[in-house]
């Protein structure tokens, strides 16, 4: 039974597909036709029980896809909602026409309003909230990583926009490829480390969901090869994988136009099949951390590099800003480090090519009968529309919508930044302490430090001496100690985070998440800019605590970074009982804080 089951109902829950060749299938039969009827009623039985399944399966997919819609209903795609809130995921090129505010049809016969939320065009990834309930059905995240060849899996969507009822088309296939890199359209979109799938994917089915034979999201559809006329799906597409967007996630959720990463250094392939670097930019990350001309890369954030498209495949799956490690080779001598990531594009430049950028691969409504169908590359029919009045905003959607340059919706960075925010004081608050704060304790050779901060000046005392610093001018002059890369100024401006909060620090936003060295989770990023220098802070989502932080004095140089933990209670607040500092690879000290003192504010000093 087992065998027969699995021959003919690949669609059972994590089933894969084995073979469909047709000796096979006229053996099966034959066995099947010479079965008593007793046997045979147990086949009809699991094949009904399979087919049960796949329909419960699929059904629970469509009630989370969502079929956007541009304005005036004149073009659109698809989406899928990732959580009970209301999030949910498309593509680039469905939002970019649709602009703020779009209406969303769900399988259970509504249209929704929906709002942008964040913004990656080089990935072709948009996020956007549905608006009006709390309690969205939505899709379970897969690993897709883990997903192979063979894998059976399910695409849903609103192809050719023929869903008027919004319930969604399902079309079925398999896994054919992993890991494909898509060589970039145009001037922004480049799909890297998709998914390849037989399923029929065609115009409309765009921004939809892609899930495995369990109903689990691993990917967006977004990208297919399509015949050179009449846009008709040939069994290829491109599904935009789910970890990729996982990376982007924390990021998108800022409500800003996001990039992606470089490394630096650009890549060839020898004659011996070896990666080798062929350029690097001094002032990169990579370059500090010892890369050069020549080298042999290895492995890029864990996963061998084989070839220079294998590369670029891998690189293009995180956000810019991320650390990852890189492994390269010198002759003889192997190298593993962090290496901090640039952006592809410079500060301005995305958002240009954003305005600029046609609508790539569009998703039109059908031609009326006797119409030529629009060739592949062609404007969508929107486009026409772009000129248009503009539509009123619906009430719902101005409530969670604020225009701000540089934001795609700030109101979603400012609904992060206070989430961050609140995390942290829910447990105390610092704003009381506005005078100068004294640590004392010992530091990594059993030293007797003495470490104290204020919003004008700074000092440190050890038993070989002591420094004091005024903080006037341009703080980035000042980098004392020696080596340190401005510990005295970064504890000075940690101070002024807690005790004056965002609102009151400076120009303080959410950048997203990010990795940090010795956390699973990803943590929470604030920005901060104050007078000529700009920090990270850096959350755990969990307890709230800020676990480190990065002054940056200059871009395109070492951070002074330093670690939090060690947690206790002090006078009713949340403060860190070790604080680690690093500098490049040369400076790290180790500050063991034994006591707080916290002076009276100045202007109640006599």
């Amino acid at each position: 039974m087992r065998f027969l089951d699995h021959l003919f109902l690949p669609a059972t829950r994590g089933a894969r597909r084995t073979t469909t060749c047709a000796p096979l299938c006229g053996l099966a039969l034959a066995i099947v036709c010479s079965l008593p009827a007793t046997l045979c009623a147990a086949v009809d039985a699991d094949v009904l029980q399979a087919e049960a399944a796949r329909v419960a399966v699929v059904d629970a997919a469509c009630r989370s896809t969502v079929a956007i819609f541009a304005k005036g209903g004149q073009g659109g795609g698809s989406g899928v909602v990732i959580s009970a809130d209301g999030y949910a995921l498309s593509n680039f090129h469905v939002t970019h026409e649709a602009g703020t505010a779009m209406k969303c049809g769900m399988a259970d016969g509504k249209l929704y309003d929906a709002v942008i939320v964040g913004l990656d065009p080089t990935g072709d990834v948009a996020l956007i909230k549905l608006l009006g309930r709390d309690d969205f059905p939505h899709a379970e995240m897969a690993d897709s990583d883990k997903v192979q060849v063979g894998d059976w899996c399910f695409a849903i969507g609103n192809p050719f926009l023929l869903a008027t009822d919004f319930h969604p088309t399902v079309s079925y296939g398999v896994i054919s490829g992993v890991h494909r890199y898509q060589y970039p359209a145009g001037s922004i979109l480049e799909y890297s480390d998709c998914l390849q799938a037989d399923a029929a994917i065609n115009p409309g089915n765009s921004g939809g969901p892609m899930f495995d034979a369990a109903g689990q999201l691993i990917g967006i559809n977004g990208r297919g090869s399509f015949e050179k006329r009449g846009r008709v799906n040939v069994g290829v597409g491109y599904a935009i994988s789910i970890n990729q967007i996982k990376n982007f996630l924390g990021h998108l959720k800022s409500g800003r136009l996001v990039d992606h990463a470089t490394l630096g250094a650009s890549v060839r392939s020898d004659e011996n099949r070896r990666v080798i670097v062929d350029d690097v930019l001094e002032e990169s990350d990579a370059f500090r951390r010892g890369l050069r001309y020549g080298d042999e890369l290895v492995s890029f954030a864990g996963r061998p590099v084989n070839t220079a498209n294998g590369f670029k495949n891998v690189l293009g799956i995180y956000p810019k800003g991320w650390r990852v490690a890189v492994s390269y080779r010198r002759k003889t001598e192997a190298f593993d480090v962090p290496v901090r990531l640039r952006g592809v594009h410079r500060d301005g430049e995305l958002a240009q090519l954003v305005q600029s950028a046609p609508q790539g691969e569009g998703d039109e409504p059908p031609k009326p009968k006797g119409g030529e169908p629009p060739k592949r590359g062609s404007k969508p029919k929107m486009k026409a529309h772009a000129h248009a009045k503009p539509e009123p905003m619906p009430e719902i959607v101005k409530q969670h919508f604020v225009d701000k340059p540089g934001y795609v919706n700030y109101y979603f960075n400012e609904l992060n930044r206070d989430r961050v925010w609140k995390a942290l004081v829910a447990r105390g608050d610092y704003s009381a302490w506005q005078g100068a704060w004294t640590l004392t304790g010992q530091n990594s050779t059993a030293e007797e430090f003495k470490l104290e901060f204020s919003d004008k000046q700074a000092s440190i005392k050890l038993p070989s001496g002591e420094l004091a610093i005024e903080l006037g001018g341009e703080l980035a002059n000042h980098l004392e100690p020696p080596g340190s890369g401005g510990l005295l100024v970064a504890l000075a401006i940690w101070r002024r985070l807690l005790v004056q909060g965002p609102a009151n620090f400076g120009d303080v936003y959410y950048l997203g998440t990010a990795p940090l060295e010795g956390r699973e989770k990803l943590v929470d990023v604030l920005v901060g800019g104050h007078g000529d220098v700009e920090c990270n802070f850096q959350f755990d989502p969990d307890s709230g605590h800020l676990v480190a932080m990065e002054l940056i004095p200059e871009e395109d140089t070492d951070p002074c970074e330093l670690y939090f933990s060690e947690y206790r209670e002090v006078e009713g607040r949340m403060l860190p009982g070790r604080i680690e500092v690093h500098h490049g690879d040369e400076f790290k000290e180790v500050f063991q804080c034994k006591q707080y003192t916290f002076a009276a504010p100045p202007e109640k000093q006599p």
